[in-house]
């Protein structure tokens, strides 16, 4: 099954910066094929919110829609066998062992066929 790792930092931190990445967190997990996709992601800062309106138009907005102090920094697809073994994986993640966290999301299936 698949599931997506969000991995959440406070942006405000001065070493949740994604300069270091995630260092040799991966290595093991990609040789295995656990590791399908991710990537670290600019800070909200540099974010664009899109909305539409009640007449349908397009409304952009700069940085995040949520106002919190955590904010999402980066993600990871990851292909196991169930969720116990994807928190094993999230728990051992930089960011959640650096005081962020990692929001665990099993991907639907099919979600974005075209069937």
């Amino acid at each position: 099954m698949q599931y997506l790792l969000l991995i959440c930092q406070d942006e405000t931190r001065a070493d949740s910066g994604p300069s270091e990445g995630c260092g040799t967190w991966g290595d093991d997990l990609a040789e295995r094929g656990v590791i399908t996709g991710g990537a670290i992601l600019h800070p909200s800062t540099d974010a664009t919110t899109v909305r539409l309106g009640g007449q349908g138009e397009v409304l952009l907005s700069d940085g995040p829609f949520a106002e919190t102090k955590e904010q999402i920094a980066g993600f990871t697809l990851i292909e196991c066998a169930d969720l116990d073994e994807a928190v094993k994986i999230a728990s051992t993640h930089p960011g959640a062992v650096a005081g962020g966290s990692v929001e665990i999301r099993p991907v639907l299936a099919g979600g974005m066929n075209k069937d």
